[in-house]
C-alpha cells in the first residue's frame, strides 16, 4: 500500500522541541521530493519545508527559519522535521506530503498526503 504514515506529535510549552517523523511505503521513498505542511484550526494547508529527492537544498517558511529543520533518511524511507522554540502561532496538524516529479517543494504541491500528526504549543 502507498502510504506516509507521520509521528512525534505532541503537547509542549512555548520554547520547547519536538520531532516529528514521516514514514514513507509502497513507493521508492528516495525518488521524491517531500514537503512538510500544517493546518491550524479554521484555516488552510499552509507549506511548511520541502526538501528535495536526495536531501539536498531545503527550504523553509520564512516564520520557521532557523527553528524547524526538515532532513530524511532514504535508507529507512522517512522524512524529519525538528521543531525546535516553539511558537504558539506552531500550533497545527501536521502534515508530510509527497510531491509530484517535476513540481516545486516549495509550494503545497503533494499527490499523496499522511494522517497528519497534531502539534500543540501552549503553557
Amino acid at each position: 500500500e502507498v502510504q506516509l504514515v507521520e509521528s512525534g506529535g505532541g503537547l509542549v510549552q512555548p520554547g520547547g522541541s519536538l520531532r516529528l517523523s514521516c514514514a514513507g511505503s509502497g513507493f521508492t521513498f528516495s525518488s521524491y521530493p517531500m514537503i512538510w505542511v500544517r493546518q491550524a484550526p479554521g484555516k488552510g494547508l499552509e507549506w511548511v519545508s520541502g526538501i528535495s529527492s536526495l536531501g539536498g537544498t531545503p527550504f523553509y517558511r520564512e516564520s520557521v527559519k532557523g527553528r524547524f529543520t526538515i532532513s530524511r533518511d532514504n535508507a529507512k524511507n522517512t522524512l524529519f522535521l525538528q521543531l525546535n522554540s516553539l511558537k504558539t502561532e506552531d500550533t497545527a496538524m501536521y502534515y508530510c506530503a509527497r510531491v509530484p516529479l517535476g513540481l516545486s517543494y516549495r509550494a503545497v504541491n503533494y499527490d499523496l498526503l499522511g494522517q497528519g500528526t497534531q502539534v500543540t504549543v501552549s503553557s
